[in-house]
């Protein structure tokens, strides 16, 4: 049965069964989406240069700008896509990132790059059309956090693949293109699994109100209303984007400044505690019935995501932790905020004060912001990262979005505070 109209009669299968399924089936799609899109960053590109600057930088900056494109078209696409209309969406988006790494495999070198960017334009709207299966449920967080924790997981999952592929003798051209190749049987057959997830019943309308496709006037209505609080919001996504990314993308680089030595394992095994820490923090927010408690809860575990950063980063070169503690407390520090955010925050938003609209529209308002400040960085003239200085150059920005984010988070709590009182939706104030 695919997804169609909110607020059908309640299905009569099991909930555990389709809960199971459900989560099965995102984490596999998006988990899949990202062996064609992160394997290329497990190699360093040694000694390659490309229009002056180090070729590894240049395409990371060219994924992450059609990446960011992608964010941007994805406000309104995403927003307005209808269910039946998912998943064809998410395997021709799919089919196109592949294409590109095909392009990337055998174009000359600098069109290489634009391989790249080709590539991140088609994937950036696929997590979007995933979480619009999910949304508007009494078990979103948890749903949503078995989508957040294939993008957690996959993340070193698909470095560890890149860099056997490598170690077996791939070049750095045609990995990731084989890489992507490897997880086509599994993405067929976890969209497929998609389209069968029923639709919310009437119990969860009643809980998390009907989501329905949004226009550019509901949409542009929505911020208005709400507009310094998401503005906050949006400012901590921007900023925790940035960390995060930097530490994905430079990975290997990260690790060897730490004087940790790398195996394929490594990225994956990082990550695996990463995401059992995070998931077990923001999954039980669906626990809480009240909406208004759980977004609350949810901005609360933001913070305690930048205590978290703050405390790795004093323990920096300090005896008290390794590079591998480093790297998983820095971990936990930035996927908290970042997926309570993707599971909760708006998702609870939404259900609080029974607004017409969708999960999808805010998440990509968010991820155009935090992608555009990211390839922001990757372009400034400033920033080229060496192996000499990226662990520092990372510490500084992470200290500074740290102190910002916790910021930021205060103002949103407070704005929400006043906004939304006990009982009453906001849109319902005078």
């Amino acid at each position: 049965m695919i997804d169609g109209e909110h607020g059908s009669k309640e299905s009569p299968r099991s909930s555990l069964f389709w809960a199971i399924w459900s989560v099965s089936a995102a984490f596999g799609t998006y988990s899949c989406m990202y062996a064609f899109r992160k394997p290329f960053t497990a190699s360093t590109y040694p000694g390659g240069v490309v229009w002056g600057a180090s070729e590894k930088t240049v395409l990371v900056t060219a994924q992450i700008l059609g990446y960011t494109l992608s964010k941007i078209i994805g406000i309104r696409v995403v927003a307005e896509t209808t269910p039946a209309r998912r998943a064809a969406t998410i395997l021709t988006l799919i089919a196109a990132a592949e294409a590109a790494l095909v392009f990337f495999a055998m174009a000359p070198s600098p069109l290489h790059v634009a391989g790249l960017f080709l590539n991140g334009l088609a994937l950036g709207m696929v997590f979007g059309l995933v979480l619009g299966f999910l949304e508007g449920r009494r078990m979103t967080e948890a749903l949503t956090a078995g989508l957040c924790a294939s993008f957690i997981l996959a993340d070193g999952l698909m470095k560890s693949v890149g860099t056997w592929l490598l170690r077996i003798g791939v070049t750095q051209r045609w990995m990731p293109a084989l890489a992507g190749l490897m997880f086509v049987p599994l993405l067929l057959i976890s969209v497929g699994m998609l389209t069968r997830i029923p639709p919310p019943d009437a119990r969860d309308v009643a809980s998390r109100s009907a989501r329905k496709p949004m226009n550019r006037r509901e949409r542009s209505a929505l911020f208005r209303r709400y507009a310094p609080g998401l503005s906050a919001i949006i400012g901590v996504y921007l900023l925790i984007t940035i960390a995060r990314s930097l530490r994905a993308d430079f990975a290997p680089e990260l690790w060897k400044a730490l004087g940790t030595t790398v195996t394929p394992a490594t990225f994956a095994r990082s990550e695996l505690l990463v995401a059992l820490g995070v998931l077990a923090a923001t999954g039980l927010t669906s626990l809480i019935a009240d909406n208004r408690r759980a977004f609350f809860t949810a901005l609360s575990l933001a913070g305690a995501g930048g205590a978290l950063m703050v405390l790795a980063l004093v323990g920096l070169g300090r005896p008290w932790f390794g590079g591998f503690d480093f790297m998983v407390l820095m971990g936990l520090g930035i996927y908290l905020p970042y997926v309570a955010i993707h599971t909760t925050v708006f998702e609870r938003l939404i259900a609080m004060t029974r607004e017409r609209g969708n999960l999808g529209f805010l998440m990509y308002l968010a991820d155009a912001v935090g992608y555009l400040g990211y390839a922001a960085v990757m372009v400034a003239g400033s920033f080229r990262p060496q192996h000499g200085d990226i662990l520092r150059f990372y510490a500084v920005v992470s200290w500074l979005i740290a102190v910002l984010a916790l910021v930021s988070l205060a103002f949103g709590w407070v704005y929400f505070t006043r906004r939304v009182r006990v009982g009453l939706p906001s849109g319902a104030e005078s």
